[in-house]
């Protein structure tokens, strides 16, 4: 007589956030650049917002043909700098008043001095609020879009654009990824 206990899932919070389920959708692997700006202004007219591309380089022409907003990192970077500056500042000016050293005649809290120290905590607070920044936004953005289709091709010499549809939608996407030079397509 055996007794057999039933498989019961246990909850994985992290797999969930860091490996979250595929994303639907259609990519379509290009090998000239022409084609898919093409695909990509073809896609935003006809209303297909999140588009995801690979390139095996940088392009000016993807990006413009993408129209994407600027990234919120740099606002990251403005503020930690400002609170780095108003650190600094704080820093050493409490410093030179709370223990007042008078040399050569100068006042106690003269600012000159203490612009080395006001720089380098800029640069400190901004570098450090970049970093943050850019771990926010690559941890919200996947926990967003999901697992994206991709091909070690696009490392090497294709194009390759992604649009998350349903399947409803996803007979349309592909007949226009195919118009526009598409070199396969299929849904990821």
């Amino acid at each position: 007589m055996s007794t057999h206990l039933p498989h019961i899932p246990l909850p994985q919070p992290l797999h969930d956030i860091f490996r979250p389920p595929p994303t639907p959708g259609v990519l379509g692997v290009f090998g000239a650049l022409d084609a898919t700006t093409a695909a990509i202004r073809q896609l935003k007219s006809g209303g297909y917002h999140d588009i995801t591309v690979y390139s095996p380089i940088p392009r000016h022409e993807l990006e413009d043909a993408l129209e994407q907003p600027v990234s919120p990192v740099r606002m990251f970077t403005l503020i930690g700098g400002l609170a780095g500056a108003a650190t600094g500042a704080w820093l050493t000016l409490y410093m030179s008043y709370d223990w007042p050293l008078v040399v050569g005649g100068k006042p106690v809290g003269s600012v000159p001095p203490y612009v080395v120290i006001i720089f380098e905590m800029t640069i400190l607070f901004g570098a450090l609020s970049t970093l943050l920044g850019i771990v926010f936004n690559s941890a919200f953005a996947a926990r967003r879009l999901g697992t994206i289709a991709w091909d070690p091709r696009f490392s090497n010499d294709k194009f390759g654009v992604f649009v998350p549809c349903d399947s409803g939608k996803a007979g349309a996407v592909e007949a226009l990824l195919k118009g526009t030079g598409a070199e396969e397509v299929r849904r990821g």
